[in-house]
This record gives C-alpha cells, structure tokens and sequence, in this order.
C-alpha cells in the first residue's frame, strides 16, 4: 500500500461525518451568520467544500473560488478576521497575504496530500540536487515550501509561467505535482525536473472509465483538472484549474460534461449551467462499488459543526493560522512574483 493510499485512510478515519437533522443545519447556518458578524468575520470557502459551506459562505458576503482568490478575497476584505474553509495550506496563504488579520480555520487537521507529500526538508535536500534551476512550487504547498522557491504558481497560469521562464533559458525544478508537472512540460517545452507528488483525487480518475462513459454520452464534452494522468488528459476536450472548467462548462455549447475533478465543483458550476448534465468522471473500474469516489476527504472535514465551534470560541479553539514572520516574508516574495505574473495576463 502507498504513502498517498494510507494518507486517504487516515484522513476518512479522521473524517467522523455527523449526519445534521434539517432542522439543525438550520440552526447552525442561523448562528454562523449571527457569528460572522459579532466577530468581524467574513467566510471564505474553496470550491471543493461541502456545498453548504459554499452557500453559506455566499449568503454572507464571503466568497467560493480557488485558494488564490480566497486570499486575494480575503486581503481586500474589511473584516478583521478571516474564516477558510479548505485545507491548511490555504489557510497560510490567506495568512501571508493578510498578516495584520486573524485567520482561523474550521478544522486545522484538513491537509492535502501534495502539501504533506513534499515535507519541506526533503525538498530542500532535493533542491540542492539542481543549484542550476529556477524552483517553481504549486499553490498546494507549505509557506515552508513556498519560502524556498522562486515562483509560486496556480494551475490556472502554469503553462504561461513555464512557458515565460523557459523563453528566458531557465530550466525549471517543479513541485509537488508530478502529472500537473509533466502537463506544463510538454505543454510548454521546457527542460522541467519534478518532484514525485499527487493528489489522491485527481490520480484516481481512470481513462478507460472517461472512455467508456464518452461510448454512452458521445455527445458530452471531457472537461479535465490537469492534476489528473496523463492519459485522462489525453481525452480532455478542455484541461483547466477549478475555475477554467467552470468557466468552460459555461461556454461549451454541449449540453453534458463529463468533469474530473473533485465533485464538489458541481455546485457552483451547476448554479451556472443548471440546464446541462454534469457527469463524475469515474475514479473506479469495473465491478468496484465505487464507480467516482471523487472527493478530497480533507475539503470535507469542513463541515457547519466545526464551523460555528471555531466561531465561538474566544481562542479560536486552537484553530487558528500563524506563520512565523520571517518565514512569511520568504513566502511572500515567490506569491508576489506570480501575483505579478498574473496580472500581466489579466488572470
């Protein structure tokens, strides 16, 4: 058994799902929003969240996007504090990009397997294996992480990046995700060295699954996170971030869409496409009783419970995010640089 397999069962053993009445998810929903105000606190939610945590997070002027955008959100917001609902790695960047405000997190034990999968002293000692190459991490990353490397980049502008340092004549060391690694590089051209991560959602989508569910649905349109194989790219129609398959499931004319990516995109891509069929790309083969399992078991630690409890307590109950100064600053100047980046492609 792997490293990522028994990650993902400690991770669903940690998990202990409480099923809510309606009459108290209700409740909960009422004393979140009661909460947020007395604290000064705006909800910031990933895409992959339970989609109550996301309509909640609407409902009260917070806001459901990528980890970046959480954090962008999150620093031009006035409210003091800021609640991530996501994995703790989000929780650090909303936090380095908003030193001066709390932040505070439903559960700190969401991780994700990319972040735990890349420990920042081996990566160092990995680093020091190509002095020669500039260090390019992805967003799902530790600030540890993220203070060694020269850029920090996000799915959404990867390609472009590379692209970019490699018409400079780098050559590029890349982390943590081994298959979003080897996309930019044939994407790009580029001399590209990877780290050996994945995400154990994105790594489980099976292409002869997608294959056989395009033989019954020929008409659906394959949208593809980049995280994914190699050979489930191969059959993508579009290969995105969380939002650029958002976005193409809105501007694609075919009225079904076989998504592979965490399910929990389907309630924001639903709300804007609520005349299509969204399809799980299957994560399973045949005769599995699972045919998509395709949820990120630490998005889902993230749940109304938790929520208010980190809402009530004075302290935060020890769920709240620091990063120590210096490191932050290290951090900071990678996360600037893509920032930078970004804008230039209007991103």
């Amino acid at each position: 058994m792997t490293a990522q397999s028994l990650n993902l069962i400690e991770a669903q053993n940690n998990l202990n799902v409480v099923e809510l009445s309606a009459e108290e998810r209700q409740a909960y929903r009422e004393r979140i929003k009661t909460l947020l105000k007395e604290r000064d606190a705006v909800l910031v939610a990933h895409y992959y969240t339970d989609p109550e945590i996301q309509s909640l997070a609407e409902e009260t002027g917070g806001c459901v996007a990528d980890s970046l955008e959480m954090a962008r959100f999150g620093r031009d917001h006035e409210a003091k504090t800021l609640v991530v609902a996501g994995v703790r790695f989000m929780g650090e960047t909303a936090k380095i990009l908003s030193p001066e405000k709390r932040v505070i997190m439903p559960t700190l034990e969401a991780t994700c397997s990319l972040d735990i999968g890349c420990p920042e002293d081996e990566f160092a000692e990995f680093r020091a294996e190509y002095p020669d190459r500039t260090v390019v991490v992805y967003a799902n990353t530790s600030a540890a992480v993220k203070a060694q490397a020269d850029w920090v980049v996000t799915s959404s502008i990867a390609v472009e990046l590379i692209k970019h340092l490699d018409q400079q004549g780098e050559k590029i060391l890349w982390a943590p995700d081994k298959h979003l690694g080897d996309y930019v590089m044939r994407a790009s051209g580029a001399d590209v060295v990877c780290w050996d991560g994945a995400c154990i959602v994105h790594e489980e989508f099976k292409s002869q699954g997608v294959v056989d569910l395009k033989a019954l649905y020929p008409d659906a349109a394959v949208l593809v996170h980049p995280e994914s194989p190699k050979s489930v790219i191969a059959l993508a129609d579009v290969v995105g971030s969380t939002s650029q398959l958002i976005k193409a499931a809105q501007e694609l004319p075919n009225e079904r869409l076989i998504v592979a990516t965490d399910k929990g995109i389907f309630y924001k891509m639903q709300q804007l496409v609520p005349e299509k069929t969204l399809m799980e790309a299957p994560t399973a083969g045949s005769g599995a009783e699972c045919q998509s399992c395709a949820q990120c078991p630490w998005m889902a630690m993230n749940g109304l419970e938790n929520l208010c409890q980190v809402l009530e307590a004075e302290n935060a109950a020890g769920q709240e995010i620091f990063v120590e100064a210096e490191l932050a600053k290290q951090a900071m100047a990678p996360l600037t640089r893509m920032l930078e980046f970004g804008a230039s492609l209007n991103r």
